[in-house]
């Protein structure tokens, strides 16, 4: 079956690369979907950067770094929508290539632009060129370095803390005050532990990254050839048992080669492999890190302080396969028979092997001599990637310990043994996967002027893919419907000496996700454009002004991206759907029960869009602006609830006869803009550049009921982060007993009192609320080149603002047991009243404190500098004619160095996880 999604998402800029000037000079082309257009024709939403110019003074590896400082609205995803990505006309992830491979990215947003193709970025690889033969070699060295750690409490501490809240509960206090004063003062740090997992003893200071790309590329006027190879590698933080090899290596070549086998026959043939090898030991080190109590248990028992004249203990260790390092056995307890610390030294590792092969031929054919200005283009290309591992696997035994006083001295006299030591010298073959793309396109191009004045272009365009892949990592089974998407379309544009413009384009659509009858579509769009600045008038009145260009487009898209699977119109049953009792409910039995009602109405989603934009370039050159106003609807989304359309009772206990219908509607709107300075001034040459986004998307149609009306979804935000006021801690029980009801559990003076919203003097979840957006609604991006002589710097960075988040991970919500971060030093007691910034600890649950609320609110406003480059290009002067080498440049760089906010250090703190780093390269380019 076939699936056609044909939307992409809202209007944006046609932002480019920033520290240029705009140019519309004649001839000037720019890489777009299927072909190439004239720069200053360009419509619909299309920002384009030059990668390869970048990279002189931006080295990255992805080929999308960065992408957000340059293009206004462009944050990784368009629209909250992973885009399609396509590379050299085929359907791939945007790790198939390196950034040093790439000429070009070109990213798609507005729905005239989209309405062929889908929501794409369209990345177009380098292309050999008629000249001898260069070579181009670069390498670089790095050092990744942790930000910040987790904070967490001492084994002392928390020990005394969590009887702080046995108090607090009324109930027994767990820890005797020796054990707590033996463990602060480390007499003995296997008998009392105090295990800090980020400390050296695990960690090292810094992972170190190291690349080396080669590329080589010449040709003839009748071939040309373009091949790129070279390698990365990665290691990892963690430095104990297996996991101190843990490391990432990459191999990969690609080429490309362009031939002209006539004077009007083409063809490009473009193959690439990616080798992936990954070592991993068998652990989970980072939640380990984050879950485990330090006081827990020792990971490692010191086999010279167990009492070698017990035989017991002599035999485990005569018998055990994993004394570490010839010194220790592993600990453990009866609740932790593994642990991930014994996993990384004890029970092996797991290889990864990822193999990615690519390959695509291009014909393209000159059909003049038919029709003068016709040309006929095809593309087939076949992607087949393989994933397996190799693994070695033994499982292990832990001993709990019985520590005594023996003569002055603390003894193991006991051990518990649990599980059982395995050995073995042999690798398996672990999980294995794969997924093959198959992509082929066709297309009739027709680009004419007449006269010097009507250029008329148009586009007959039939492509497609089908992607296929296992999803059962053990058997390797495939998926039963393989991903598939075709698209037949028309795009027709005229201009009159670039002056004015007049685009449509038309797409029949298909989506098998759809019932009989309501599968196909038209995606109709127009686009309007108006060069101001050649009008005479204009020109005459208006000399600041270089380039001036107004645009309109509306678009009416039919699209399945939001319906999420096949079959959604089919109603169905569950064999075990429902329970029947009998004989007075002693006995009973399963029985059919329908889980979905049919609905063979389903159609497409649609998306109806305006957008108006505003090119310009003024003072000759000095400045130039791209702004654009956007708004579209989404009308249609599924809905399942079916609340308000069908009467209440045809959902009942397990049974459910309610169909998903056409029925949500969302409305987006916002402006995006690019604005980019460059003046030269004296010997140095200055560009500056700032993207950005405004953009509000509300809910406007729901199938929703709410006792309360502000509650109701439609016209808030679709990101809105609900939840409780805070009114701060009860202080005492009269204040309970004078508050409305809460009803999350049994609350106590120190827990968090809520707001009562409805006035009914119950808390519960009618009293939750919009509390703010959960995604920014403004974001930008600005960058700075500064060239003098022959050195450059390049900063670039990016901020959000507007938006609001919850601290509602485990290192916040530290129930009951949990280990304790920093964050329970503020915890609320009655000497600390009036300033504690924590509710009461207890060793339960306490669900009352623990829910989305405004105590546990923060403002996500942010800016960070995520990149300065400085580099330095050896004078021209050097390489005299005759030198193997034709030049050379070294640079340092600094990523992801500095985040300025409220909240900085809530945002560099990673739970649970590797954590976030600064990065640090140095690297060299030569030429020969």
């Amino acid at each position: 079956m076939i699936s056609i999604m044909t939307a992409g998402c809202l209007t944006e800029a046609m932002a480019r690369e920033v520290t240029d000037s705009v140019d519309v000079s004649n001839g000037e082309t720019v890489n777009v979907a299927f072909g190439q257009a004239d720069k200053r024709d360009l419509m619909g939403a299309v920002s384009t950067v030059n990668v390869a110019e970048l990279l002189e003074k931006d080295y990255h590896t992805g080929a999308t770094d960065n992408l957000n400082a340059i293009i206004g609205g462009y944050s990784g995803t368009i629209w909250g929508q992973w885009p399609l990505i396509i590379i050299d006309g085929i359907p791939r992830n945007v790790a198939d290539v390196n950034a040093t491979m790439v000429e070009t990215v070109t990213v798609l947003k507005g729905a005239s632009a989209v309405a062929l193709y889908g929501s794409r970025i369209i990345i177009t690889t380098k292309r050999g060129k008629v000249s001898r033969m260069h070579i181009d070699v670069r390498a670089n060295v790095g050092l990744k370095v942790p930000k910040a750690f987790p904070k967490y409490l001492d084994a002392a501490s928390y020990m005394a803390l969590y009887n702080e809240a046995c108090r607090n509960d009324g109930i027994n206090e767990r820890y005797d005050a020796t054990t707590i004063y033996q463990t602060a003062r480390h007499s003995n740090p296997y008998r009392y532990p105090d295990l800090d997992l980020y400390s050296s003893d695990y960690l090292r200071k810094f992972t170190t990254t190291a690349d080396a790309t080669g590329e080589v590329y010449g040709g003839s006027k009748s071939t040309q050839y373009y091949v790129n190879f070279g390698m990365n590698y990665a290691n990892e933080l963690v430095k104990l048992g297996e996991a101190d090899k843990n490391n990432t290596k990459n191999f990969y070549v690609r080429t490309n080669v362009d031939m002209r086998i006539t004077d009007w026959l083409k063809a490009q043939v473009n193959a690439a492999v990616n080798v992936q090898d990954r070592y991993w030991g068998r652990d989970d080190f980072w939640n380990t890190a984050s879950t485990l109590r330090p006081n827990w248990f020792a990971p490692l028992l010191p086999i010279d302080q167990m009492d070698q004249n017990n035989s017991a203990i002599r035999d485990i260790i005569s018998t055990s396969s994993h004394i570490i390092d010839g010194k220790y056995l592993l600990g453990g307890t009866s609740t932790d028979l593994s642990n991930n610390l014994a996993t990384t030294m004890a029970a092996g590792y797991v290889k990864y092997r990822t193999r990615n092969f690519m390959f695509d031929v291009n014909i393209g054919a000159d059909l003049s001599m038919l029709l003068k200005s016709l040309s006929f283009k095809t593309v087939f290309g076949v992607d087949y990637e393989n994933y397996y591992s190799e693994a070695y696997k033994v499982d292990y035994a832990v001993y709990e310990p019985t520590w005594s006083n023996v003569n002055g001295r603390d003894m193991i006299t006991s051990l518990k043994k649990y599980n059982e030591d395995t050995a073995s010298s042999n690798e398996y073959l672990g999980d294995s996967k794969y997924r093959q793309t198959i992509t082929f396109s066709a297309q009739f191009d027709y680009n004419r002027t007449f006269n010097d004045s009507h250029n008329v272009s148009a586009t007959l365009l039939g492509w497609g893919y089908q992607t296929q892949q296992s999803t059962d990592a053990n058997h390797g089974s495939s998926n039963y419907h393989r991903t598939s998407n075709v698209n037949l379309g028309l795009r027709a544009a005229y201009n009159y000496q670039h002056r004015y413009y007049f685009d449509f384009t038309g797409a029949m659509v298909h989506s098998a996700k759809l019932p009989e009858g309501n599968r196909n579509a038209l995606s109709p769009t127009v686009a309007l454009g108006w060069r101001v600045s050649q009008e005479k008038w204009f020109a005459e009145n208006v000399a600041f002004v270089d380039d001036l260009k107004r645009t309109a487009s509306f678009a009416n898209l039919h699209e399945d991206l939001d319906i999420n699977n096949y079959y959604l119109y089919q109603g169905y049953y569950d064999t075990k759907g429902g329970w029947y009792q009998w004989h007075d409910s002693s006995a009973g039995g399963y029985t059919a029960s329908q889980k979905l009602g049919s609905n063979p109405n389903l159609t497409f989603v649609t998306r109806k869009e305006m957008r108006f934009g505003l090119e310009a370039s003024l003072f000759d050159w000095l400045l130039t602006i791209d702004a654009n106003y956007f708004r579209y609807v989404m009308d249609g989304g599924l809905a399942t609830g079916n609340n308000t359309v069908y009467p209440s009772w045809f959902s009942y206990s397990n049974v459910n006869f309610l169909p998903n219908i056409n029925f949500n509607k969302d409305r987006y709107s916002g402006f995006d803009f690019t604005v980019n300075l460059h003046k030269k001034v004296g010997q140095v040459d200055a560009s500056l550049g700032l993207a950005g986004m405004y953009s509000t998307a509300e809910a406007t149609k729901r199938d929703e009921v709410y006792s309360d009306k502000y509650q109701y979804r439609v016209g808030n935000p679709l990101n809105s982060q609900w939840g409780y006021v805070c009114e701060g801690f009860f202080d005492s029980q009269a204040d309970i007993a004078a508050h409305a009801q809460q009803t999350f559990g049994s609350v106590k003076p120190g827990d968090l009192k809520y707001k009562d919203v409805n006035g009914d003097n119950v808390v519960d979840s009618r009293d939750q609320v919009n509390l703010g957006r959960g995604t920014s609604p403004f974001t930008y991006g600005i960058n700075l080149t500064l060239k003098w002589k022959d050195f450059t710097l390049f900063v670039a960075g990016t901020g959000q603002t507007g938006a609001k988040g919850f601290k509602n991970s485990d290192y916040y919500w530290v129930r009951g047991s949990r280990k304790y971060s920093e964050v329970v030093m503020g915890r609320w007691t009655e000497d600390t009243k009036t300033t504690a910034t924590f509710p009461r600890l207890s060793t339960n649950d306490n669900s009352n404190n623990f829910r989305n609320s405004t105590f546990w609110l923060y403002s996500t406003d942010r800016f960070d500098l995520n990149k300065v480059q400085f580099t330095y290009d050896l004078g021209k002067s050097m390489f005299k004619p005759g030198m193997l080498v034709k030049g050379l440049s070294v640079y340092v760089s600094g990523e992801s160095l500095l985040t300025i906010a409220k909240e900085r250090k809530h945002m560099e703190r990673n739970i649970g996880g590797a954590p976030y780093t600064r990065n640090f390269n140095i690297g060299l380019k030569a030429q020969f």
